[in-house]
């Protein structure tokens, strides 16, 4: 595909350290990228599906890390227009050289599938929940970030009770990122289940910032 940002030299470096010096970047940032990104979102509106697909593989697959950051943007774009066997397909791009920013990028692609197919949400929880990439079942316990009113409490319960002793710093970040969201909408809820389960420092630190 032909599709290349173009970034500033002096970004380079500070970009890559502040991703812990692991990967290569173009130098562009996020309002810079989704400019430059615009017009393949746009395309991405006519093209068929399985067209755009290849484009969001493409883009996974290239060094610099802000293409993979324009890959779940771009799948992002189409997410309502997907079939669960295409969306399911995307699975594996979230472990290419996974970090926080790109697994949580790729959660808010999932997220907003669940939002507008709702009787998919177990489903698409059956994807992460219980594999062995810590990075899967970040996404199982994130995946409701948005879903307030709408959360599946017992979705939520199992990600994280499977997680609880998990020494993983983003595991223990992610479970008390998902129940400080869920205490927006629930404080008494989240309350209860502090009381009621063992959780680490960390967690409990994070779920208890608004409450």
């Amino acid at each position: 595909m032909q599709f290349e940002l173009h970034g500033e030299p002096g970004k380079v470096i500070p970009m890559a350290q502040y991703m812990k010096g692991q990967f290569p970047f173009v130098g562009v940032q996020t309002v810079a990228r989704r400019q430059q990104s615009k017009p393949l979102l746009l395309a991405a509106r006519t093209a068929p599906v399985s067209e755009v697909l290849d484009w969001v593989r493409a883009l996974s697959a290239r060094t610099e890390r802000e293409y993979q950051y324009v890959a779940y943007d771009l799948a992002s774009s189409v997410v309502r227009r997907l079939s669960w066997p295409e969306l399911r397909s995307l699975v594996p791009l979230i472990t290419v050289r996974p970090w926080w920013d790109t697994v949580d990028g790729w959660r808010a692609v999932y997220g907003e599938y669940i939002r507008a197919h709702p009787l998919r949400k177990r489903d698409v929880f059956a994807q992460f929940a219980g594999q062995p990439d810590f990075w899967l079942r970040r996404v199982a316990i994130t995946l409701q970030l948005m879903e307030k009113g709408n959360t599946d409490r017992h979705l939520l319960t199992t990600a994280i009770v499977a997680d609880a002793e998990t020494d993983e710093f983003f595991i223990q970040k992610a479970i008390g990122w998902a129940l400080r969201q869920y205490s927006k909408t629930d404080p008494a809820w989240v309350r209860a289940f502090l009381a009621t389960h063992a959780l680490s420092r960390l967690a409990v630190r994070e779920a208890s910032k608004f409450l």
